[in-house]
């Protein structure tokens, strides 16, 4: 498979390249997507299941058991669970995150959409995620998949990230402009 302009570099990139064919060859791009969003969530939420991921004190017995488990207590489907079943056994689960953002970066690029990279101080509604894809759709003319991060450091606003043009109307941002300018 091509590495799709460069995105599926590296250790992530062949781990998540390996998921996406299986997903495509089964159809199931979609169903891992959602899997894997869940996964990200849970990396973001719980600090117990970041430590599983990438401490190297858990054994690989113990590592697999643990993520297995918590991929039945996630409902996620069964390519996904498996997956990481896979990356506990090799040890490679520390890599998880990064793998997440490959495999959404080939998900999106397979359906034609440009991807975003979308950081806010707060978590966006569902109307505002609704607006903001219009928004960035009908600017850069084609669909858009938004990767949504939270970042309370930028204190208000967006940071928005496609390809290599970034827009960065946090608040952060123009007050360190702010205060430049005032230094004179």
């Amino acid at each position: 498979m091509e590495t799709n302009s460069g995105i599926a570099t590296g250790l992530a990139g062949r781990y998540a390249t390996a998921l996406f064919d299986l997903a495509r060859d089964g159809k199931q791009i979609d169903t891992v997507s959602a899997s894997l969003a869940k996964l990200r969530s849970a990396l973001a939420e719980s600090e117990d299941f970041k430590t599983l991921t990438t401490s190297p004190l858990i054994g690989r017995d113990t590592a697999t058991k643990a993520v297995l488990a918590t991929a039945d207590a996630l409902g996620l489907d069964g390519v996904t669970r498996n997956f990481l079943g896979v990356l506990a056994g090799n040890r490679r689960l520390a890599s998880l995150q990064r793998i997440i953002q490959v495999f959404e970066a080939l998900a999106a690029s397979h359906r034609g959409e440009i991807r975003a990279e979308v950081t806010s101080a707060h978590p966006l509604s569902e109307d505002q995620q609704a607006a903001l894809k219009a928004r960035l759709a009908a600017s850069l003319g084609r669909d858009v998949s938004v990767d949504l991060n939270i970042d309370p450091a930028i204190l208000g606003g967006l940071v928005v990230k496609v390809g290599s043009r970034q827009i960065d109307s946090s608040i952060r941002t123009k007050l360190n402009s702010l205060a430049y300018a005032m230094k004179g």
